[in-house]
C-alpha cells in the first residue's frame, strides 16, 4: 500500500509479503529514502537523486495509474541494491538531517548509508 502526503512530502509504502515485507519513506523535504527491512531487522538509507527517482507527484501518478490499470510494468520503474557495508545507530544529529518520519521508521535499528 502507498500514502502520499503532499503536505509534508512524504510517500509511504508499506509491502507486505511475508518474508520479503518492508516500509519505506520518501521523504522529499528532507531528500531522503529510507528502507526497513523486518527480515533484516534494519533500516537502509539513501539520498534522494533527483536525476533518478521520481517527485512526489509522479510517484502518485504511477501508483494510481498501475491500479487504475493492474498492471505492474513501467517504464520508470525505480530499482535499488544496497551494498551492506558498516551500520551505525542514529545519532542526534544524524535525525535532524534525515528527520522525524525516518527516526520513526529506523530508531534503534542499524542503519546502512
Amino acid at each position: 500500500t502507498m500514502t502520499i502526503d503532499n503536505e509534508n512530502r512524504l510517500a509511504e509504502v508499506h509491502v507486505r509479503s511475508g518474508l520479503y515485507s518492508s516500509d519505506t519513506i520518501f521523504d522529499y523535504s528532507h531528500g531522503y529514502i529510507a528502507t526497513r527491512l523486518f527480515s533484516r531487522n534494519a533500516c537502509f538509507i539513501m539520498k534522494i537523486n533527483k536525476d533518478e527517482i521520481p517527485e512526489l507527484e509522479e510517484i502518485g501518478r504511477q501508483a494510481f495509474e498501475r491500479k487504475a490499470m493492474r498492471r505492474v510494468y513501467s517504464p520508470n520503474n525505480v530499482w535499488v541494491q544496497f551494498q551492506s557495508g558498516n551500520s551505525m545507530f542514529g545519532s542526534v544529529r544524524d535525525w535532524l538531517v534525515y528527520g522525524k518520519p525516518i527516526e520513526h521508521l529506523c530508531a534503534g535499528l542499524p542503519l546502512y548509508q
